[in-house]
């Protein structure tokens, strides 16, 4: 019974404590709670106090801003007037500008319809020229002709008129069209082919017209090769073929036989180059450096055989020299030694007229009177 009293007891105390405690913290909660509203309240004055200095000087900047605006209405009130004149006088500007632009473009509309005018009678011009040379290009005959001349003027823009000849005949009978000299009388034939009608007939007929002029190439390449190859007249194992279209030619190039072959490695096999008038002025062109090469070459042995010679003249001109050499040694030796006997004579004459003079002397003999043989032979010359 004791026991469960003092339990009672100690846990009333402990309640109390506990309350004091809670009183306590609650009474310090409370300071704290009070401190912080009174620095609340502050701030919200200083707030309060700062919202009106700023309503005031909101009023005083509102009132700055109303004087400005009134102040600038009448200029921008000018300003729109003047805008206005300076817009209708843009406006009249532009209007004057549109009118001289539609002038001018009515002028060129002009000039450019006379100028169709002037085109579409050059056009018939064109189409009467072409007719013509249509005309001077219906034979075969004509267009070879064509090919002569056209090869001739680019072998006189190309090379000397001694390199190349025209109308080469060869034993056979067979004339190519032209010749080029190379080193060692060696020649290279060039004719002139033109199969222009299987061409021409290629846009309207089709593979029918290509395989005709398929056949007429490779006639063309076989003729050449027969004709003009001929290595015992001194021709080179090639020749060139002529094509004096450019359009042909490319068609050449382009087209294959039957066998997929193009048309230009045919001819190759056949030892044919065909050249346009392009390529073939290329040719002429590096034919003629290495004429000018082999032109160069042979003057330098020329030269060289030239120096050859002169140089053999040169070693007879010093065995000739040495030999003159000898001679002027011996000759300056031989006067050396007759200058000397003959100072030696000249001083005993000397000696004896000084003696003479002085008292007479006995006879010379003949033997005293004898030069030496030096002085004798010197004396004889």
């Amino acid at each position: 019974m004791n026991a469960f009293l003092i339990g009672g007891v100690i846990l009333v105390a402990i309640l109390v404590i506990w309350l004091a405690f809670e009183t306590l913290q609650g009474r310090q909660k409370s300071g704290a709670i009070e401190s912080q509203m009174t620095e609340l309240r502050r701030d919200l004055q200083t707030i309060a106090t700062s919202q009106a200095q700023s309503t005031g000087q909101l009023e005083t900047i509102a009132k700055s801003v109303a004087q400005r605006l009134d102040s600038v209405a009448p200029a921008l009130q000018d300003a729109v007037k003047n805008s206005a004149q300076i817009t209708g006088q843009m406006t009249s500007d532009a209007q004057n500008k549109m009118a001289d632009e539609l002038k001018n473009t009515r002028d060129q509309i002009s000039q450019m319809q006379l100028l169709l005018g002037e085109v579409q009678q050059a056009g018939k011009q064109m189409s009467q020229t072409a007719q013509t040379l249509e005309g001077i290009l219906g034979g075969a005959k004509s267009r070879g002709s064509l090919g002569e001349v056209t090869l001739e003027r680019l072998l006189e823009d190309s090379l000397p008129s001694a390199q190349y000849a025209m109308q080469y005949r060869f034993s056979s009978g067979e004339a190519a069209d032209a010749v080029i000299k190379l080193r060692d009388n060696k020649l290279m034939a060039i004719d002139s082919k033109f199969p222009l009608d299987a061409y021409r007939r290629i846009s309207t007929e089709g593979d029918e017209a290509r395989r005709a002029f398929v056949t007429a190439v490779k006639g063309h390449a076989d003729a050449i090769t027969k004709k003009y190859i001929v290595p015992d007249e001194g021709t080179l194992d090639v020749a060139l073929m002529f094509v004096p279209s450019e359009s042909v030619y490319y068609e050449l190039l382009m087209t294959q036989d039957g066998k997929g072959q193009s048309l230009d490695a045919y001819c190759r096999d056949k030892q044919v180059i065909a050249v346009s008038p392009n390529t073939l002025y290329a040719h002429l062109h590096v034919i003629a450096l290495g004429l000018r090469g082999m032109q160069m070459e042979e003057n330098t042995k020329q030269l060289v055989e030239s120096l050859l010679g002169m140089e053999k003249q040169l070693e007879k001109f010093a065995d000739k020299f040495g030999t003159l050499g000898t001679h002027l040694r011996n000759a300056q030796q031989s006067y050396s030694d007759s200058d000397k006997l003959f100072e030696k004579a000249q001083s005993t004459l000397k000696n004896m007229l000084g003696a003479g003079a002085g008292e007479a002397l006995p006879e010379p003999s003949a033997a005293a009177l004898a030069l030496p043989p030096e002085a004798s032979a010197k004396t004889s010359a």
